[in-house]
């Protein structure tokens, strides 16, 4: 696999290019400042710290941080890359609905970036991306983009009235809360990036964004050749509400734009009005999270009026060997009831996250009420055990079955049967090195009648996952 390796050969052509600088510790025995963390946003760590020369070095530390000012250890040059390989084992997408059968396959991500700050100001990321999918004969846009520009911005920051002002221009990814309804989608093999104007402003426990954006959508017949357009817009106002370190609100409206939009029930250009709220607490052993979302607007001629929701809750015995969790999931989406008015009620899930339900994608948030009950164990603090079992009904017999993010099913829509079926889930998440991690997840999904006189049948799910951050 070339290609996949294209991130690879980047950072080495870099390290012969620039001198490494390993410093020792210093001797005044006083505690050194802490590396920064490898964080899901690569554009979020402070490699300033190195300017330290208490703080460890590291093999490569000569290209994590290039200092460019004598003066202002703010000002530096950083690369850095991610390096995901993931086994899939799935009969089948879709539950072998259609032209979907049982496949065995490896997706391969490598993303390669460069971070220049000046003065803690003034910051340019640039991320670029090389994905594949060996072996998986049905291809899909989330599954392969040879190489292409993942994110390129610029960011501005500024001090503004006692907090904080920041602007953000170019190609970038963000994300909500749990990412049910807008994420990086990182459970794919290619991410969702937007061609966005981003602000937000925080002062005290408060934080307020605006953003206007354009998803941007995979093409790969060439490299880079992703692109965005006004055939899909994504408009945000939100708000977040800091009440303790433990417990949060915040709430956002937003407009989204879409031509050519297919559902079971309705197919036209879409344009929906969303108002969505959130809140989250986690006190002394008890945490939830829970979040619901209205939808208006209009798909063609017709009036949306649809509906959806997320709920966890759990307990942790801190006390017990293992720390177990018990916890509980409900989640909620409307489907259209196909009624001689106007309106249309299938809810749309916008951008959601392939890991909010399984990795196996057999369950979309539109037309969907799902109850999970789960156990997760930590035997060390390097390693986490999820044990799952969980049911699904449609919320109305008259709109179709779907899978991720919003596929409705052939065959199912107005169809008896609103129960369609019980999925257990085990996974296993090990953290090996700050860097380094590995994940193993199992699902099988038992169907029942409505999904099996569209053609469809039980399914199974394995992946087995590597992970490294540089």
């Amino acid at each position: 696999m070339p290609g996949s390796w294209w991130a690879v050969q980047f950072i080495a052509a870099i390290a012969v290019l620039l001198p490494w600088s390993v410093q020792a510790q210093d001797s005044r025995g006083t505690t050194a400042p802490t590396r920064p963390s490898i964080m899901f946003n690569r554009w979020e760590e402070d490699w300033s710290v190195l300017a330290d020369p208490r703080v460890p070095r590291e093999p490569l530390d000569g290209f994590k941080y290039i200092p460019l000012s004598a003066y202002d250890p703010k000002t530096y040059l950083s690369f850095g890359g991610d390096f995901r390989e993931r086994f899939e084992a799935n009969n089948a997408a879709n539950f072998g609905v259609g032209l979907n059968h049982s496949q065995q396959y490896v997706i391969s991500r490598s993303e390669a970036h460069a971070d220049l700050r000046i003065a803690d100001q003034l910051q340019v990321f640039v991320q670029l991306q090389s994905d594949f999918a060996p072996w998986k004969t049905i291809l899909t846009p989330v599954d392969q983009d040879r190489l292409d520009l993942e994110q390129a911005f610029l960011l501005l920051t500024e001090p503004i009235g006692g907090g904080t002002a920041r602007v953000r221009l170019g190609r970038q990814q963000f994300a909500f809360d749990l990412q049910r309804f807008v994420s990086v989608r990182d459970g794919p093999n290619v991410r969702q990036s937007w061609d966005a104007a981003w602000a937000d402003y925080a002062t005290g426990p408060w934080k307020f964004i605006a953003l206007y954006s354009y998803p941007v959508q995979t093409l790969d017949e060439r490299a880079f050749d992703d692109y965005s357009s006004r055939s899909q817009t994504f408009g945000v106002a939100r708000f977040e509400r800091k009440f303790s370190d433990t417990t949060s609100l915040s709430g956002y409206y937003a407009h989204f734009t879409q031509a050519n939009a297919r559902y079971a029930n309705a197919a036209g250009d879409e344009r929906r009005e969303i108002f969505d709220v959130r809140f989250t607490s986690n006190l002394d052993n008890v945490d939830w999270d829970i979040e619901v979302m209205g939808q208006g607007g209009r798909i063609n001629d017709r009036n949306i009026a649809a509906w959806g929701f997320g709920s966890t809750a759990g307990y942790t015995f801190t006390d017990l060997k293992w720390k177990p969790r018990i916890g509980l999931q409900l989640d909620g989406a409307s489907g259209d009831s196909n009624s001689p008015d106007d309106s249309f009620g299938t809810f749309n899930p916008l951008f959601p996250n392939g890991y909010y339900f399984t990795l196996a994608g057999y369950t979309g948030y539109a037309n969907l009420i799902h109850f999970k009950q789960s156990l997760t164990l930590q035997p060390t603090n390097s390693v986490t055990i999820l044990l799952a079992v969980a049911e699904q009904w449609r919320q109305t017999t008259a709109d179709a079955v779907y899978a991720i993010p919003y596929i409705p099913l052939p065959g199912t829509a107005g169809q008896p049967g609103r129960y369609t079926g019980t999925y257990g889930q085990g996974r296993v998440d090990w953290t090996i090195t700050p860097q380094l991690s590995f994940a193993v997840e199992a699902v099988y999904f038992n169907v029942t009648d409505v999904i099996v006189r569209a053609g469809g049948h039980n399914s199974a799910y394995l992946g087995v996952q590597v992970a490294y951050g540089w």
